[in-house]
C-alpha cells in the first residue's frame, strides 16, 4: 500500500501530471506535489488547485469544529478534523473537506496521515471563489462515494444546508438557520448563532 511521505520533504523539482489530458491524478501524484500552501484536491482523476481559505472561513470552521468537539469527540462519539487532513474517497479522490467527523463505530478509517473510507459527516464552508466548486463538485462526489450526511455552510447567507443520504441520493437539503440537528448521530443539536 502506498503511503504518502510528509510533503514537507519534498522538492520542488518533483514531476506530476502537468494535464488531466494526458493521464488521471492518483494517489501517487497528488503525494509528489511540492508544498505551496494551496489547497490541493483530486476529484475522479481531475486535479483542482484552490487558494487559502479566507479569516472569515476559518473562524467559522474553527467554531463549528469547537461545537462538534465538546458535543461528539469530548463524550467519545467520535472523532472530529480539521482541513488540511486528507479523505481519501477512493481510486482517483482526494479531497481536503473543512471539518470531517468519524463516528465511533467507523474509527478505524482514520489513519495518521490519511482518511480511507467515508466519513459519517464532511463540512464544506462555501469560498467566495469557488462556490460551485463546494455545492456541485465536492457535494456530488460525496453523494456517489456514500457519505452518510454532508453539510454546506454559507457564511454570506447565515445557512447550513443539510443533506441526508437517503436511498444512495441526497435529494434537496435541508436549509438551517437557527440550529441543527445531526443526522449521523442522533440528540445533537447544534445552536447556530454561537458560529455566526
Amino acid at each position: 500500500m502506498l503511503r504518502c511521505r510528509d510533503r514537507t520533504d519534498l522538492t520542488l523539482t518533483t514531476t506530476i501530471p502537468t494535464s488531466s489530458r494526458r493521464r488521471r491524478w492518483t494517489y501517487a501524484d497528488y503525494c509528489k506535489i511540492p508544498p505551496d500552501r494551496k489547497r490541493h484536491e483530486i476529484i475522479d482523476g481531475r486535479h483542482f488547485v484552490n487558494p487559502g481559505p479566507s479569516h472569515y472561513h476559518q473562524k467559522l470552521a474553527l467554531r463549528l469544529a469547537d461545537e462538534f468537539l465538546d458535543c461528539i469527540e469530548r463524550p467519545g462519539l467520535g472523532d472530529v478534523t480539521i482541513a488540511p487532513f486528507d479523505v481519501h474517497l477512493g481510486r482517483g479522490t482526494l479531497v481536503q473537506p473543512d471539518i470531517v467527523v468519524v463516528t465511533a463505530k467507523n474509527l478505524s478509517l482514520v489513519g495518521d496521515k490519511k482518511l480511507t473510507g467515508v466519513p459519517d459527516l464532511l463540512v464544506e464552508v462555501i469560498s467566495p471563489s469557488r462556490p460551485n466548486y463546494d455545492r456541485r463538485t465536492k457535494r456530488q462526489r460525496y453523494e456517489r462515494a456514500g457519505a452518510p450526511e454532508s453539510w454546506i455552510v454559507d457564511p454570506v447567507a447565515r445557512c447550513i444546508e443539510q443533506y441526508v443520504l437517503r436511498d444512495g441520493e441526497y435529494g434537496s437539503p435541508v436549509v438551517c438557520t437557527a440550529s441543527i440537528r445531526l443526522h449521523v448521530l442522533r440528540g445533537i443539536t447544534i445552536d447556530l448563532e454561537r458560529i455566526w
